[in-house]
């Protein structure tokens, strides 16, 4: 499907406010991508349906993922996590997505996850500093740009993690994964 269409099918989902953040998430995506060599159209694609199911149906929502088979501890956790799978399910199954790497920049774009690909974080982190968000530490995050994408994206990711920790929410394992992930690749994390 074409980028414009599936960006005219998105807009049909979602309030106008979430829309703009989904085209915010979308030009951060692009010039992530190009900045860090990304293939910009694969981030276009994953960047416009990242948040496709974020207004669905809590029970349909759901439904899938019992009926799809995914991580059944998602259901375990807070509602706002679902529409991060079910948006990967949603981009294969009505938008004819057959890229793995697009859909699991999609199914991960809340959580992260250990060994993230390249277009996985740019998606985490576009969603996270778009133009939009106005959150204490979102400049000094978009600062780090030129401090390398695992960079960028262990703070990111830490950021979110202290966030919820603030707010006394419990955090999904794939985000806790993700960080440690990041701290045995400098070494401060011995695998067992």
């Amino acid at each position: 499907m074409d980028p414009s269409l599936m960006l005219q099918k998105v807009k049909e989902r979602l309030p106008e406010k979430r829309f703009n953040h989904v085209l915010g998430v979308m030009n951060t995506a692009v010039a992530l991508a190009k900045y860090y060599n990304v293939p910009e159209e694969q981030a276009r694609i994953a960047a416009i349906l990242h948040d496709v199911a974020k207004f669905a149906d809590r029970e349909w929502m759901h439904s899938i993922i019992e009926k799809e088979n995914m991580d059944p501890l998602l259901l375990d956790y807070h509602h706002e996590l679902w529409h991060a799978p079910v948006g990967a399910y949603l981009a294969s199954y009505e938008f004819g997505v057959e890229e793995e790497e697009i859909l699991d920049a999609i199914r991960y774009h809340t959580t992260g996850r250990a060994g993230m690909s390249d277009l996985e974080k740019i998606i985490y982190i576009a969603d996270m500093i778009e133009p939009s968000r106005k959150f204490r530490e979102v400049d000094r995050l978009r600062a780090m740009k030129h401090d390398g994408l695992d960079r960028l994206m262990e703070a990111s990711i830490r950021q979110s993690i202290e966030f919820l920790a603030s707010k006394n929410q419990p955090v999904y394992p794939d985000s806790l994964k993700c960080l440690e992930h990041f701290e045995q690749q400098k070494g401060n994390v011995k695998n067992d």
